[in-house]
């Protein structure tokens, strides 16, 4: 199913009725950022794209920190957060093989706590449902698949 602007108002409705997590799955360029900016318009909040990457730290503890912080920002303005390319963090657990393994688990446990505990909305976008743990795409209230653009017709 491609998200038509039907999607995105039944996501904005479910949204501005009880702000949660949303999953938005499709391939780049299939327009998942553009739904994001066009909630984040109709809710007149700012949205504020999240970079996995600069917010991880090899230090213990680092990580966390980071999250509070942005969560703390987003709660106190009011933002909606999208975490874009978050393939790699939400995929299929492994078997915990090293304490890396372990820890990555530990990280995504700990932001979709966050995600769920946030007063505003959150996005989660990434490429492909496939690669994503199932237990992971539960935890979302919202959940909208994307096409490309060339798969619409």
């Amino acid at each position: 199913m491609s998200a038509t602007a039907a999607d995105r108002t039944i996501a904005l409705r479910k949204l501005a009725a009880a702000p949660g997590p949303a999953l938005f799955i499709g391939p780049r360029g299939s327009g998942k950022t553009q739904a994001a900016q066009e909630i984040a318009g109709a809710l007149g909040v700012d949205l504020r794209r999240v970079d996995l990457a600069a917010l991880s730290s090899r230090y213990i503890g680092e990580t966390e920190k980071n999250l509070n912080r942005l969560f703390d920002a987003a709660a106190r303005d009011g933002a909606l957060l999208i975490f874009d390319e978050a393939d790699a963090l939400f995929g299929k657990r492994t078997d915990v093989r090293d304490a890396h393994d372990r820890y990555a688990n530990i990280e995504a446990s700990d932001l979709l706590s966050k995600m769920e505990a946030h007063p505003g909305a959150t996005i989660v976008a990434v490429d492909s449902r496939e690669a994503l743990d199932p237990a992971v795409v539960g935890r979302f209230g919202v959940v909208i698949e994307f096409h490309s653009p060339t798969d619409q017709g």
